[in-house]
């Protein structure tokens, strides 16, 4: 018994399925059409060129929707002698298309070149797939670019037993992406683990040939900022101004803040009733400590305050850039450097001052260090 013959399969493209399509990606994927149209056919010139040396940029393809129709045209001049047969055309060939056709005309000739329904139909498939990759990386990119700077939470996905890096999956909007916070991003002794949510700061947004890279941190200062934001709502509505912030990461924070409106207490609205406001973010910051200081236009009164807790006597500039000498009680001097000289590092790097401390008891620096550098500074 003979075989009953399979009718071989249509490769040709289909008009009316192909708009289908695009129309159903534009309503599942928020792609425009008019973007996956453009670019199908950019690519079906580009594939008739390549086959067609001599052509230049006189190939058009006209995408109808309403018609149902994609069809390829190309324009040539009508001269006398034809020299590039792929951009002109004889006048008695001219006026086979068209009649009344003269010498300097340019018409408009469809082509059809052979096969052009299944090479159609392939760019069209090759063209879409390609594009629905860049218009979503295009969606996220734009999405997650204007959350930089900004607090976002996420999901830990994976851990790196190697480097100690975290996957994070963070959402934004309808759209998500993967970001991975390195281990120099985090914050030293916090434990992670795989499905924990954690809240990340947005460093940067980039391009890269794999899709956008969101870059973030759990270091950041700018993370303690936003915290406060979102616990304080005269930051957010700019009734107090975080000025300054120094940090180091899962130890300690200070805080520089200030109000115009002289009925604010600047201090008081980040901590809280009863301390629940900066007590919130220290629990987001799992335990770290923050020193909120009243921030001041006077290098003496800011300088006096970034040492806080101690107390301070006076706080004299020195010549030399931008620098100062301070002096403390002897009881408060090793409270005013701070364990390995944190207390000082992080009020230099609040204030941008250099910051010489002295004891009471010996307010001037031996003779040897005249003319060096202060004995506590930060840059």
């Amino acid at each position: 018994m003979a075989k009953k013959k399979t009718p071989a399969k249509n490769t040709e493209l289909d008009a009316k399925e192909f708009f289908a399509a695009i129309s159903d990606i534009e309503k599942e994927k928020g792609i425009p059409k008019s973007y996956m149209i453009e670019k199908i056919t950019q690519a079906l010139v580009a594939a008739y060129k390549r086959d067609h040396e001599g052509i230049t940029d006189n190939v058009t393809v006209d995408a109808d929707e309403e018609k149902g129709q994609v069809r390829m045209f190309v324009r040539k001049e009508v001269v006398e002698v034809v020299d590039n047969p792929h951009t002109e055309m004889s006048l008695s060939d001219a006026r086979k298309a068209l009649p009344r056709a003269e010498l300097g005309d340019v018409l408009r000739i469809e082509i059809k070149p052979k096969n052009f329904g299944r090479i159609a139909a392939q760019t069209a498939r090759q063209v879409i797939i390609q594009g629905m990759r860049e218009a979503e990386r295009g969606m996220i990119f734009d999405e997650f670019s204007s959350k930089e700077h900004e607090i976002l939470t996420g999901t830990v996905t994976r851990i790196d037993e190697r480097s100690g890096s975290l996957v994070v999956r963070l959402t934004s909007g309808s759209e998500f992406t993967d970001a991975f916070l390195s281990q120099s991003e985090q914050v030293k002794g916090e434990e992670i683990r795989e499905g924990d949510r954690v809240r990340v700061y947005v460093v940067e947004v980039r391009r890269s040939t794999r899709g956008p890279q969101v870059v973030i941190s759990r270091t950041h200062p700018g993370l303690v900022k936003r915290l406060f934001e979102l616990e304080v709502p005269e930051i957010y509505d700019g009734t107090v101004e975080v000025m300054s912030i120094a940090r180091e990461a899962g130890s300690r924070t200070k805080l520089a803040v200030w109000s115009e409106d002289e009925t604010v207490d600047p201090i008081g609205a980040c901590v809280g009733t009863k301390g629940q406001r900066v007590n919130a973010v220290v629990e987001e910051l799992r335990g770290e400590k923050v020193d909120i200081i009243k921030y001041s236009d006077d290098p003496a009164q800011y300088v006096a305050a970034a040492l806080a807790p101690a107390d301070v006597i006076s706080v004299t500039e020195l010549e030399q850039g931008k620098s100062c000498r301070v002096i403390v009680p002897d009881d408060q001097l090793s409270l005013a450097i701070g364990k390995e000289g944190q207390n000082a590092r992080l009020a230099a790097r609040l204030t941008g001052f250099k910051i010489d401390i002295r004891p009471a008891s010996a307010p001037e620096p031996p003779e040897e260090e005249q003319e060096g550098e202060p004995a506590v500074s930060e840059e």
